[in-house]
């Protein structure tokens, strides 16, 4: 089979590595890739949002099969575009897309279809928008109604600092086109946890729980990035909470994208916020996260394309996903001045022993055959181990392996995790406060 991949970063590294597992794959092509994914795809020139162009490279190459993972070019209709040359897929139309690409329709079909979340408030007009804020509980969440690279929520934590972030996003288009509608919301708080889910519309099969760590310095300060690390299964997300998301979550959500003339098929991501009163949603993506993907694939024991081509053919119900019990963890090394700026060419370096461990998120390949740093977050250093402690001391022990000047990553990956097992497994009466 020939296998095409839309996308260049860490998650696609991760998801053409779980591919190259079965042996009747003979070509996977990444378009564009990246540096380090070239050790293991052919990479093509060809970039994530250029659909025309990936369209012909499919149908001149006679792909068997696309995976379309990045956002972007979901939203805009990749698979719609590859399908319509009869091309089968893995991901969702750009119908079904919107779910992310727009989060104005997500809230408003949550509020319809009673899936939980957030109180809220969508506004296209600056000036209401800011009359809403006078009386508005502090802090309060602002968010761009379209896609902005992970960067267009805003925790205001005064009445200032909100009317800021709406001022940024609808008068100096901090965001673009994606500021031009707003969802102001309840401030929520709890325990973080993603799930990922396979669905085909008829089926919901959710993946290992897991964290990510968003926040660009220890102790969760600093600026919010694309995320600095993650762990797997997440400690809060028991098989309780589960079963309360799947009856109110995860099954309505996909109901409901069917009654609205919608079906998702491809991977559903869902941002859960454990509150005290129950799980909400925070946020849908229309795609494997990243980095949550760097410890969730690992844990996946099926065959990936196996589930796939299922989700495509909508028979996910016929197969047995099956995931690993160990845990998994990924420390993320990022380029100093991330997430606003910073340098880039520098070499990087990966020991072969490795380097099955090492997911490269933004690197290229210098006319001389050096590999460079190209990006913010430039690799994401993953092991699996029988448990959480040894899973992020791997992890770390990785990391101080890769190099390249300029690098910086957290100190602190998983130890919210580890403070609630020891919470979980403190005696009664003994838990921690």
């Amino acid at each position: 089979m020939k296998i095409l991949v839309v996308g260049g970063g860490g998650r696609e590294h991760t998801v053409i590595r779980k591919l190259r597992e079965n042996p009747a794959i003979e070509t996977i092509w990444a378009l564009p890739g990246n540096g380090g994914i070239a050790a293991d795809a052919t990479c093509v020139p060809i970039a994530a949002t250029d659909i025309p162009a990936i369209v012909r490279f499919a149908v001149e190459n006679q792909a068997d099969y696309a995976v379309v993972t990045p956002d972007d070019p979901l939203v805009l209709g990749c698979v719609n575009a590859l399908e319509a040359e009869g091309i089968p897929c893995f991901g969702p139309r750009a119908e079904a897309a919107i779910i992310e690409g727009s989060k104005v329709f997500s809230k408003h079909l949550m509020q319809k279809y009673g899936i939980p979340t957030a109180c809220f408030a969508t506004f296209d007009n600056m000036d209401a928008a800011l009359s809403y804020l006078e009386d508005a509980p502090i802090p309060t969440v602002i968010k761009a109604d379209g896609l902005a690279l992970g960067k267009g929520v805003i925790i205001a934590f005064s009445r200032e600092e909100a009317m800021d972030a709406v001022r940024g996003m609808m008068a100096e288009k901090r965001f673009g086109a994606s500021g031009e509608k707003i969802v102001i919301e309840e401030y929520l708080e709890g325990p973080e946890v993603s799930v990922l889910a396979f669905t085909d519309g008829n089926a919901m099969v959710p993946m290992v729980s897991s964290m990510d760590h968003k926040r660009a310095g220890d102790n969760d300060t600093g600026l919010n990035t694309g995320g600095m690390g993650t762990i797997a299964p997440n400690p809060y997300y028991t098989a309780e909470i589960a079963q309360k998301c799947m009856n109110e979550i995860f099954l309505p959500t996909m109901r409901a994208m069917n009654a609205e003339g919608r079906r998702f098929k491809g991977c559903l991501y869902f941002g859960l916020m454990l509150t005290a009163n129950g799980p909400k949603v925070i946020e849908y993506n229309c795609r494997f996260g990243d980095p949550e993907t760097q410890v969730v694939l690992p844990l996946l024991e099926t065959d990936l394309l196996t589930v796939m081509q299922a989700v495509t053919e909508e028979r996910l119900s016929e197969i047995d996903v099956r995931f690993s019990r160990r845990c998994a963890c990924c420390v993320i090394l990022a380029s100093e001045g991330y997430p606003v700026s910073y340098r880039k060419g520098f070499p990087l370096v990966i020991p072969e022993e490795i380097r099955g461990q090492v997911y490269v998120a933004g690197a290229a390949i210098r006319e001389d055959g050096c590999l460079v740093t190209s990006g913010g977050r430039v690799a994401g250093c993953t092991a699996v181990a029988d448990t959480l402690p040894e899973a992020i001391e791997q992890a770390y022990a990785i990391a101080d392996c890769v190099h390249f000047e300029n690098a910086f990553f957290r100190h602190d990956i998983g130890q919210r995790a580890l403070k609630a097992l020891q919470h979980n497994a403190a005696p009664s009466g003994e838990k921690e406060q």
